[in-house]
Formats: C-alpha cells, structure tokens, sequence
C-alpha cells in the first residue's frame, strides 16, 4: 500500500505542479478515495480527508501540499482554498512568526494593538504610530492584508511600517476574523460585503473613521490598499466610500463587483467577472503578468472601472490614451508603468505591470508571506502616488 501511495501522491504532485488540480484531485479520489467514499466538495477538502483515511501518506503529503500552495488561488474565498489541513509539512502557515513581528517594529515606533465594535461587527486591527509622530496632523493608510496572512505577516512583508517611519504617516491593518472567514479572506465576493453601510465595509469604514477621531490624522490625505483578496477589498472600499478616501493602491486583486457568490469569485480570478461599479479616485494598481492565482486581466479591469467612473477625462476625445514607460530608473524585475491622466494634466491612475512577476507583493520582505523582493518596490510606489493626491475634506 505504501509503495502505491507514494506512487500516487507523486503523480498528483506532477498534475499540481502543471496547474491541473481538478485532475490531481479526481486522480487521489480514483486511487485512494475507495468505493462509495463520499467526496468532499473541494479538492483540498477531498485532500485533507484522503489523508485522514490513509495516514501512512502523511510523510509524502508535505510535497503534494507544496505543489497545492503554488496553484490553488492563494485568497480564494473560505470553501476553495480554506480546508487544509493547516500543520503538516510544506504548507505554508498563516503569518503572524517572532521574525514577523521583530521586521514591523524594527522602524521603531508604537505598534498598537486595538479592536473596534460597531454595529456592522468587531475586528482587531493593529496601528503603526511612527516616532515622528506629535500630535500635528498626518496622513493614514489602511492596509488590507490578503488571505492566511493577518496584521504583523503583512506589515513586515510590505515593509510599509519602515516607509511611515521615513514620512510620517499612521498605519492601521485591519485583521480579518477566522468567525467570519476560517481563511482570513475578505469577503469581497459575498453581496453583503460589497456595499456601503453593510458588512465588512462598514467595518472597516468604520476602524478608518475610528483611527481619524482618535489621532491627529489628515482628513485629506487618508488612503487604502491591498493585497488579493485584501486588493479587491480595497476596491471596494474605494468603490464604496469615495468620500472617505483620497486615493486607493490595489495589488494583485480584483474589480469591485466582479464577482457574486463563490463560484463567480473562482470564476473573476481566471477571466476577470463581470463589469461592477466603478472607482471614482485616484487608483495605483500592481499586477505580476506571471500570476497564475489571480490574472492579470484583472488589473485591466481596475482600470477601466477606474476610466468609466471618472468625470475628469475628456469624453469627446474618447478613451484616454495612456503614457507607458518600461522599467526606468525603479530597480528590480522588468516591468511596464502606464499614467493616465485627466484633462488638468495630473495623473489620476497609474498600472504597473511586472515582467515575470507572480502572486506576490513587489519589493516585499522575504520574512512576511507572498513577498518578492526584486522589485519594483509596490509599497514606496503606493506611497508616492498617495501623496501626490489630496481629497476635499469631508465631515466624519
């Protein structure tokens, strides 16, 4: 049995690797699912219950698992991607590590760990005050970590604690709850979470809101990004809450709207969903054109929402067309930068698009997850365009 479970696993670990896991998985229920067995309705579902049954698989599964975590979609909603079996070898665990949290507070200011809870629900979230900070009015930045990753993964990984100790700025990551998603994935997908005033976005509205009237922050200069599912997050809330942010950064992630329910959520990673509401502010979007986990089509498609909703273009001149540079002075991988601008000449929305890039974010950390560190550095690129957009401020 032994030899035809290694055997097995090794042939699945190969389809995994070639991005075929709908074969992997009818490949582990065919061989080892035994007759009558009741298949999970996901296929690391399906794993984690093979293994179960067939412990003595246990030592090969650390490979199969490394090959699952390069495919599945690493912030598919809670269902696809949420049910393996967290613990066994090769499989990367949620961040949150002593290096983690020694990388973001490394800068050397006050790392504060807070809950808020309101109407809509309670989250944690922590807060970077830079040592800068002294009472006078700075900007903020709301960071959406993406999925099996949490506050302290991301601010190490996106190195964005070191940027707000360089320009004094305030950080606040928002945690995601394993009540509300055993993944830690926003629930951009769900309709509940995609509206104003409702679920998540109220939530994290309001933790913005909180930040603003507890600190001496700049009401015209407050922003938001993400990463994946953190990414499609952020568009969201830049779809939702225009009059609370002045600008929004979208790595590797979605269009507001794009998708429904799961299914469709599967679906929008592929092929980029359907057309949702658009984002009327100043939109950076980071892409890799190597990114099997969300395509990136889908930085397409932030843009164009971006496009469509904007009242500062010329529409008698048709779609603007964008000014692209490739590579320039930003080291690291290759890649293409494109600045659309409105008709007073400013940018308004920036695409960069990194030549051989996957799902990761650009100039990050090794010691925080879904990190590559060649470059171009996302986080300083974020908070240079931040800075050159301010908002019209706007009662809390």
């Amino acid at each position: 049995m032994n030899d035809d479970l290694n055997a097995t696993m090794a042939d699945a670990l190969r389809l995994t690797r070639d991005g075929r896991l709908t074969e992997a998985t009818a490949l582990l229920q065919q061989r080892l699912g035994g007759a009558g067995q009741a298949a999970p309705a996901q296929p690391t579902g399906m794993l984690h219950s093979l293994l179960k049954a067939h412990p003595s698989g246990l030592p090969q599964a650390g490979g199969l698992l490394d090959g699952l975590q390069t495919r599945l979609p690493v912030d598919l909603p809670v269902g696809l991607a949420g049910n393996s079996p967290l613990g066994l070898p090769g499989l990367v665990q949620p961040g949150g590590s002593a290096a983690a949290a020694t990388a973001a507070s490394a800068p050397g200011g006050e790392i504060r760990h807070l809950t808020h809870t309101g109407a809509a629900g309670s989250r944690t979230y922590d807060l970077y005050i830079p040592t800068g900070y002294a009472g006078e009015p700075v900007p903020l930045v709301v960071m959406l970590h993406g999925g099996r990753q949490d506050a302290t993964d991301f601010a190490a990984g996106t190195r964005m604690n070191d940027l707000a100790e360089l320009h004094t700025f305030i950080v606040a990551y928002p945690e995601q709850s394993t009540a509300a998603n055993n993944g830690r994935y926003w629930n951009w997908f769900r309709a509940g979470d995609q509206q104003r005033d409702a679920g998540e976005p109220a939530i994290l509205a309001a933790i913005t809101r909180q930040v603003m009237s507890d600190y001496a922050v700049d009401q015209a200069r407050v922003y938001v990004a993400g990463f994946s599912a953190g990414g499609a997050m952020a568009a969201v809330m830049a779809a939702t809450y225009p009059d609370l942010y002045a600008a929004a950064g979208i790595h590797s992630g979605l269009a507001h709207r794009a998708a429904h329910d799961l299914p469709s959520a599967f679906a929008a990673m592929q092929n980029g969903g359907t057309a949702g509401a658009g984002i009327d502010m100043p939109l950076i979007v980071f892409h890799g054109d190597r990114d099997t986990i969300v395509a990136p089509i889908n930085a397409d498609r932030l843009i164009a929402s971006r496009v469509a909703a904007s009242s500062g273009f010329d529409r008698g001149a048709g779609p603007p067309v964008p000014a692209t540079t490739d590579g320039g002075d930003n080291p690291g991988r290759s890649h293409r930068r494109r600045m659309y601008r409105d008709v007073d000449g400013q940018v308004v929305a920036e695409q960069w698009i990194v030549h051989g890039g996957s799902h990761a974010w650009f100039g990050g950390s090794p010691v925080g997850s879904y990190t590559d560190a060649q470059g171009p550095d996302a986080s300083a690129e974020m908070v240079r365009f931040f800075f050159e957009h301010t908002a019209p401020v706007t009662a809390l």
